[in-house]
């Protein structure tokens, strides 16, 4: 992954006219980029104040994700990816956010999403509410895959998590949710240590089978 490739994608994103949700849309938030082969935060789609101002998670619900990552000793950018499936904000008749269709989410997810974890290769995706998670297991019920880990058709480890915004509202599961982020804080290490084992033993490993890459899907 280069600046280069990156800027050029991110002007593909925000320039794109190939849906409906170009109507809706104040801006494009095409997500925040950290370090190659890290950890990658996936929301669902801009609400109003990510479209007013670009950025994925501001407001209530970022303030309290950022606070969670401060939790494990993590930053936005400096050591994660922060995107959405969707880039423009889905809304009603009458300007408020609503819940993207699978449509939505399956056209963009696969145009740009798929594209920017290509360059990203990330270690781990975390999945921050419902939304996010179904467009990777659409038949998932985030109840039921909430704190867990799970592999993925492509060889990149996922985690499930609750959007902030749902734990703001039922602030009973705080301390699940910091449950959550210390395992996702665990996770994470582990496979970053995996990842030095294995790049110590690439050169007899390498002619075997190997698992499906991004490069597949695209």
């Amino acid at each position: 992954m280069t600046n280069d490739e990156i800027a050029k994608l991110t002007e593909d994103i925000v320039i794109c006219e190939a849906c409906h949700l170009k109507n809706s849309r104040t801006q494009v938030v095409p997500g925040l980029y950290g370090p190659k082969n890290g950890l990658c935060i996936i929301g669902e789609a801009p609400g109003y104040y990510e479209d007013k101002q670009g950025i994925p998670f501001v407001g209530r619900s970022g303030k309290l994700l950022d606070n969670m990552l401060s939790g494990i000793g993590l930053e936005r950018e400096k050591d994660m990816s922060i995107l959405n499936v969707i880039k423009c904000r889905p809304t009603t008749a009458d300007n408020n956010n609503r819940t993207p269709t699978n449509s939505e989410l399956k056209f963009c997810g696969e145009r740009w999403l798929f594209k920017q974890l290509k360059l990203l290769s990330p270690k781990l995706i975390v999945t921050i509410g419902s939304i996010a998670l179904r467009f990777f297991i659409p038949s998932a019920a985030v109840t039921k895959y909430v704190g867990k880990s799970y592999d993925t058709d492509f060889g990149i480890k996922l985690y499930v998590t609750y959007h902030p915004a749902y734990i703001l509202r039922n602030y009973n599961l705080m301390d699940l949710y910091n449950e959550h982020f210390e395992g996702i804080k665990s996770l994470y290490l582990n496979l970053l240590n995996q990842n030095e084992i294995t790049s110590d033993n690439k050169r007899s490993t390498k002619g075997q089978g190997e698992q499906k890459s991004l490069t597949d899907f695209l």
